[in-house]
């Protein structure tokens, strides 16, 4: 069964991020005896509204972990085009893997088994310096992206920053 296997693949990663961070976010796990649900702070990227910022989110992982993605929830609130109102992350390579029924995606820009923690949260801060407009799960967020960026968009985004900074370490 995959079961030990992937918990290896997990535990494999926790240890490697913990000796050899990578810049812009850490990644631990919530609780030590359960592989299957990590915490992540993000660092908001330099030269993005979201600079400054450091938010909270889990990954939890599905038990069947790589032939399926993790699910990527902020925990500290976020406005961006693509994180529901809820905290969902919705990026493609945390898109169940295959064929995308409505055309958008191709099978390689989906969830692949060889992505880690590493891979997503790459593209999650490059998510954040560059959303993607065309299929936003926050229509709000995306609609002002487009329409006044600098303006309510902004100032939307700041407030996060700033709330995100108290409650960072609580």
């Amino acid at each position: 069964s995959p079961g030990p296997r992937m918990a290896l693949r997990l535990k494999y990663m926790a240890g490697n991020l913990n000796k050899n961070p990578v810049e812009g976010f850490s990644a631990g796990l919530i609780e030590d005896n359960d592989l299957y649900r990590w915490e992540v702070l993000i660092i908001g990227p330099p030269d993005t509204l979201y600079e400054g910022g450091v938010f909270k989110a889990h990954l939890t992982f599905p038990k069947d972990y790589p032939l399926r993605p993790p699910k990527m929830k902020f925990i500290t609130d976020i406005w961006h085009p693509n994180v529901d109102k809820n905290g969902d992350v919705c990026i493609s390579i945390l898109h169940e893997p295959g064929e995308d029924k409505y055309g958008y995606e191709k099978p390689e820009e989906r969830w692949l088994p060889i992505h880690t923690v590493e891979t997503i949260m790459i593209s999650v801060i490059s998510m954040l310096a560059d959303p993607n407009g065309d299929s936003p799960a926050n229509v709000d967020a995306a609609k002002e992206w487009r329409e006044d960026r600098h303006g309510a968009f902004k100032r939307k985004v700041a407030r996060c920053v700033r709330k995100s900074q108290e409650t960072a370490f609580e």
